[in-house]
């Protein structure tokens, strides 16, 4: 690769530290000299060529393909495995910010029980992706910006608002100075995700090395307070969604990141000094790590949802039948959220689920707050499972 197509470094400016407190310290009086940090100035990349060595060029299509056709063996499967999919995604990106909880958890915080933090961050980490998926067809700053508001509903953390305020990765939270990585001056943000999202918008790029570029490229800018992380992954699913790799179902690419996290951020620190390769690799690699993963969760979804119909026998097209399929992609509910979303009356669905649970298929248990709520055990196991197995590095 000639110098001219080299992919470039990011560049620094130097800053003064302005302390967010009006008045000085007394360890500031003690010390007064002006303090400074050098702040990342990344190039701007709309238009730049993207070249990539021979091999990673090859494990970029071959998982590019491998996702495609994952995509297209589930075939008549979605409505079931689509949601569950997507929940895993969500939880996977999630835990790599350390943000963990049982698949249990988050589907009862799901339904309205807000007691456990991480599984209600979780689930707004769900419908970041769920507006992800709605806007790929977008892929503006716009659209960034919605995804970020969905995720962090509620919080102090400015939704759907670039930030006015220096961000940094380094051990001390009082200031920058010193700090491994300290992003853009703020002024830069809007002009930076202008571009960036410009060259995920571009149809001359093999997709999944523009989807592991674009991706590197946000976190580097990091335009919001908090949440960037997530925002930058559900920023992955978009783009694949809207280049048609992924037509049907979400891709717990997370998950496969999440199975050597180190690897990953070395990737992004890699790609700030100029090297755009191991990126890519990681997002091949990734991708091929969650398709394995993906594979043997709905290896036994499917086992488990054969076994339950064996068992009860529905007669095709009635009202116990579509509960049963409701349980399998929505495995907590309350009769009250399961009557809502499939559109039987609250009095003709008990009957139903008192039969699912005297035949086992179903468990029914008074929540606090919540009355009474029904699981499907087997389903939440296969997703705990599909997490363990995501945190485990490859050995």
């Amino acid at each position: 690769m000639s110098a001219r197509d080299a992919w470039p470094a990011i560049g620094a400016e130097t800053l003064d530290w302005e302390s967010r407190y009006a008045e000085a310290s007394a360890l500031d009086r003690f010390d007064p000299r002006p303090q400074t940090y050098d702040a990342a100035v990344p190039p701007l990349i709309a238009e730049r060529a993207l070249q990539l060595s021979p091999r990673t060029a090859a494990l970029a299509r071959a998982a590019e393909n491998e996702l495609i056709r994952f995509d297209a063996s589930l075939n008549d499967e979605m409505t079931g495995f689509a949601p569950l999919l997507l929940r895993s995604e969500a939880a996977a990106s999630s835990q790599i910010e350390h943000l963990s909880a049982s698949a249990r958890a988050i589907l009862t915080a799901e339904i309205g029980d807000t007691s456990k933090r991480n599984a209600t961050e979780i689930v707004g980490n769900t419908r970041a992706m769920q507006s992800a998926l709605a806007l790929a067809d977008e892929l503006t700053p716009a659209s960034v910006q919605k995804m970020h508001e969905v995720l962090m509903d509620g919080t102090k953390h400015t939704p759907g608002q670039w930030r006015t305020e220096p961000v940094w990765i380094g051990t001390s939270a009082r200031s920058p100075v010193g700090a491994a990585f300290v992003a853009p001056r703020y002024e830069r943000v809007s002009a930076l995700m202008e571009d960036v999202m410009a060259f995920a918008r571009r149809d001359d790029l093999p997709v999944l090395a523009q989807v592991a570029v674009a991706h590197a490229q946000f976190e580097t800018i990091h335009p919001f307070t908090d949440g960037n992380g997530r925002t930058g992954r559900a920023l992955v699913q978009s783009m694949l969604r809207g280049k048609d790799i992924t037509r049907s179902v979400t891709v717990p690419v997370s998950a496969g990141l999440l199975t050597d996290v180190s690897a990953y951020h070395d990737a992004l620190t890699a790609y700030r000094a100029g090297e755009v390769q191991p990126i890519v690799e990681q997002m091949a690699i990734a991708s091929d790590d969650a398709i394995r993963n993906a594979r043997t969760l709905i290896a036994q979804l499917r086992d488990t949802t054969t076994g339950w119909r064996e068992t009860v026998r529905p007669r095709t097209g009635s009202q116990l039948e579509k509960v049963l399929d409701y349980a399998a992609r929505q495995p907590v509910f309350t009769a009250a959220s399961a009557s809502a979303d499939l559109g039987i009356g609250t009095t003709n669905i008990y009957p139903h689920l008192r039969r699912l649970t005297e035949l086992g298929v179903l468990k029914q248990k008074a929540e606090y707050k919540m009355g009474q709520v029904w699981r499907a055990d087997e389903v939440l196991v296969a997703l705990d499972e599909f997490a363990e197995r995501a945190g485990r590095r490859r050995g």
